[in-house]
């Protein structure tokens, strides 16, 4: 079983940063593709950024040039780098790990909440 920790969410204010991280507990080196998600309050789930397999990533129009994806295979982690965050950041943000493209199983944690204040 795939079992996906996240860590680093918190408080900050408008402007800050904020950096995640999703642990897997299994190797990410050859995973499909691992993304970041968030939900607030009275929303549906949403696609805020994705990394894949060879390194292409992408992003929601409402976080291009603020937050940035990056992946460490050695430490079978996965990161998202938040900047200039905003009041509408605010969410639990959940990383979501897809092993093949083939599939839709896939394995979600259990979020971690990020509250931007004005």
């Amino acid at each position: 079983q795939v079992q996906l920790v996240e860590s680093g969410g918190g408080l900050v204010q408008t402007g800050g940063s904020l950096r995640l991280s999703c642990e897997a507990s299994v190797s990410i080196e050859n995973i499909y593709n691992i993304g970041w998600y968030r939900q607030a309050p009275g929303n549906l789930r949403e696609l805020v950024a994705a990394i894949f397999r060879d390194g292409n990533t992408n992003y929601a129009d409402s976080v291009k040039g603020r937050f940035t994806i990056s992946r460490d295979n050695a430490k079978n982690t996965v990161y998202l780098q938040m900047s200039s965050l905003k009041p509408e950041d605010t969410a639990v943000y959940y990383c979501k790990l897809r092993p093949n493209g083939f599939s839709s199983v896939a394995y979600w944690g259990q979020g971690t909440q990020v509250t931007v204040s004005s």
